[in-house]
């Protein structure tokens, strides 16, 4: 039988625990403090060769609690989301925050920061699913990757499907609640010839089920994709442009954010500490969040520590415009929070789209990207090395699939040299971006 969360009910018990464990903290002394609480409850189903491994059924809670006693702070969290948990929290983080060193920066963020709307954001769409239900969709998906002429076998599906609803509170009078749901399907298939064998897989993901693509789909492109990379052989070395796929692109851009959170500022741990103003992409690009888009899979009414969210502008016209910040870091800074506790939310870009054939025909000898792998990225120094594979391309064509080459330059130089951006916008993450047409990039296989 389906099983949905009794949303508005786990809410309320929620609101109403997080309301009581700020008076028990007020009480007994602390200065300020902050909680949030959350609850969620999902399926996981895993198919292999048309047999279910796996049909999970999870219900999963967790508290945040911080406490300040003057500029002392002290942090407890728990998996369990119940009021005497909460309580025992607050009491653990005071027992903590006696013996912690002053902080000038910490603190709640500013009330008059704080967000006074709740819009519905659409990002709450239950979906009623049983676990038979289930079962179909993702034996479907794998059927379609199975379908595909010269698959050898299936590394299975997976479909899941979660919804929850999270709390925020602290002793400013501040209570806001943020209900959300997550559907994904997701297919994994193995192509083989007489040279071996390579895998691929692809997915499909939204806060609404009925925008997931069809089962048969995701399949079909996992088995095509896989197929495509029979016969790879190594990359030669040299300098050349390279086309980042809009899931690589992707990648690049979360380095971005990361070398510009306020954290890695104050900290001097960012190869772009003292980049402000300056230019880092080429002037037909900017970047920002639009963290209010109704639909969109991370929009949210206010940051994690209720500061309203608005649209920010990280880059403007190639130039680096704004850190990313909390109201600790901004602080540490000497700043105002940008409302990211937690992270940007949106990320688009605003630049010329090209057709992915036309990024293609500005190739004269390349690769384009497909898969990374590796840790090899200092965003402290910006240097990045990475192992990937993908496609030859040569006279604007793809003529080989390669793999075990690898990718090394400057992210700073990289950004610099982007020359494209595709129309082939993947619109599965909280990051939407095409394809990155990036020049001369050392590859070495």
């Amino acid at each position: 039988m389906a099983s949905t969360l009794d949303i508005d009910g786990q809410q309320a018990a929620l609101e109403t625990a997080v309301t009581q464990a700020l008076e028990h903290a007020r009480r007994a002394g602390a200065d300020a403090c902050e909680i949030g609480a959350s609850v969620q409850q999902g399926m996981e189903i895993n198919v292999r060769k048309g047999s279910v491994e796996t049909l999970e059924m999870a219900r999963d809670q967790g508290i945040g609690v911080t406490l300040y006693l003057g500029q002392r702070r002290a942090s407890v969290s728990s998996s369990d989301a119940s009021r005497n948990s909460l309580m025992e929290a607050v009491k653990r983080a005071l027992d903590i925050a006696r013996y912690t060193a002053e902080d000038p920066a910490a603190g709640l963020a500013d009330p008059a920061l704080l967000t006074r709307e709740m819009p519905d954001m659409g990002v709450h769409h239950p979906w009623a699913l049983a676990p038979d239900e289930g079962v179909e969709l993702a034996r479907r998906c794998e059927q379609g990757g199975l379908a595909v002429a010269g698959i050898d076998s299936s590394d299975g599906a997976s479909l899941t499907t979660s919804e929850g609803v999270s709390v925020y509170g602290n002793s400013h009078g501040f209570m806001g609640a943020t209900r959300v749901s997550h559907h994904a399907l997701s297919c994994m298939m193995i192509a083989r010839d007489d040279a071996g064998m390579q895998r691929d897989h692809d997915y499909t993901v939204s806060c609404d089920p009925s925008r997931l693509r069809a089962p048969e789909s995701v399949g079909r492109v996992a088995a095509e994709q896989a197929m495509a990379r029979l016969g790879s052989r190594p990359m030669d070395t040299g300098r050349m442009p390279v086309l980042f796929t809009p899931n690589m692109a992707r990648s690049l851009i979360g380095h971005l954010l990361n070398a510009i959170a306020g954290g890695a500022i104050f900290r001097e741990s960012s190869f772009l500490c003292d980049a402000m103003g300056e230019s880092l992409f080429p002037e037909w690009l900017s970047l920002g969040e639009r963290p209010r888009e109704y639909g969109a899979i991370a929009s949210s009414a206010y940051d994690d520590e209720g500061v309203y969210t608005r649209d920010n502008e990280f880059i403007v016209d190639g130039r680096l415009a704004s850190w990313m910040l909390s109201s600790y870091s901004a602080r540490r800074l000497g700043l105002v929070t940008t409302g990211n506790s937690g992270g940007a939310r949106n990320v688009r870009l605003q630049a010329p789209l090209t057709s992915h054939e036309a990024l293609l025909g500005n190739i004269e000898r390349g690769v384009m990207v497909t898969e990374l792998m590796g840790q090899g990225v200092n965003t402290v120094t910006g240097d990045y090395s990475r192992g990937a594979a993908g496609f030859l391309i040569e006279k604007g064509r793809i003529v080989a699939p390669v793999e075990e080459f690898t990718i090394a330059g400057n992210l700073r130089d990289m950004f610099g040299n982007l020359v494209g951006l595709g129309d082939d916008i993947d619109r599965r993450s909280s990051v939407h971006t095409g394809s990155w047409l990036i020049d001369d990039i050392m590859v070495a296989g």
